[in-house]
């Protein structure tokens, strides 16, 4: 998911449920339509139908409406008490070493502003460079924001390392089977064979775009970058 704007307050609603309706709102500002099912999973790195079920207690509570078999018929319709959003510090790495502490201070580049919703845990930052991703909404120049984790579940969009290199994909396991899939149309998986030095780093929680000056605390100036 990318980093959402400031919105008013949600009350009764679960921190899932409140991060879905953020996510329908910044969906619709960015591109002018409503989110599919689909595209919602993508953001979120959820499974379709637990996205289903987000949307469902939704539209229970009166804080979105939908209309059957249309996709992008959903429209956010309760009016909110507005609230400030508490923040946090992410510190941005400027490069992963296998083997080597993430955190260490000789690794940290700068800082972004993230929701303690979501920046729970150990996380970190890493810049986006290239077109891999671009189909979940994960431009060139943005910011991910990653929860440290050695494990992850297929379907979800994790940072890993592969012979020493770090990428951001799309985790997909089926028996013994590992690729790491770029969102991108115009480009192939990456297969994990048993003689790859594979890696989880972590988890992507939320994307930051560049231009947002909400979100970025300290230009990131020097360091790896992750396709």
């Amino acid at each position: 998911m990318r980093a959402l704007k400031k919105l008013p307050s949600t009350g009764n609603l679960t921190p899932a449920q409140e991060t879905m309706l953020r996510t329908i709102s910044a969906f619709k500002d960015r591109r002018g339509v409503a989110p599919t099912v689909q595209e919602l999973a993508a953001i979120l790195s959820i499974q379709p139908p637990s996205a289903h079920e987000l949307l469902g207690r939704l539209e229970e509570k009166g804080y979105i409406q939908r209309e059957p078999r249309k996709a992008r018929a959903m429209t956010v319709v309760k009016d909110f008490m507005p609230r400030t959003r508490q923040m946090v510090n992410v510190p941005i790495v400027g490069r992963v070493a296998a083997g080597a502490p993430i955190l260490a201070i000789e690794n940290k580049v700068g800082e972004i502003m993230v929701d303690a919703m979501i920046a729970r845990g150990n996380c970190f930052a890493l810049q986006v460079c290239g077109d891999s991703m671009i189909d979940v909404d994960i431009n060139d120049g943005d910011y991910v924001v990653v929860r440290q984790q050695q494990l992850a579940e297929s379907g979800d969009i994790v940072v890993a390392m592969r012979d020493g290199e770090a990428t951001v994909k799309r985790l997909f396991i089926a028996d013994e089977k590992i690729e790491l899939r770029p969102e991108n149309k115009k480009l192939k998986p990456i297969i994990i064979s048993h003689d790859d030095d594979f890696s989880i780093v972590g988890r992507v929680v939320s994307v930051c775009s560049r231009a947002d000056p909400i979100n970025q605390a300290k230009e990131q100036q020097d360091g790896d970058i992750f396709p």
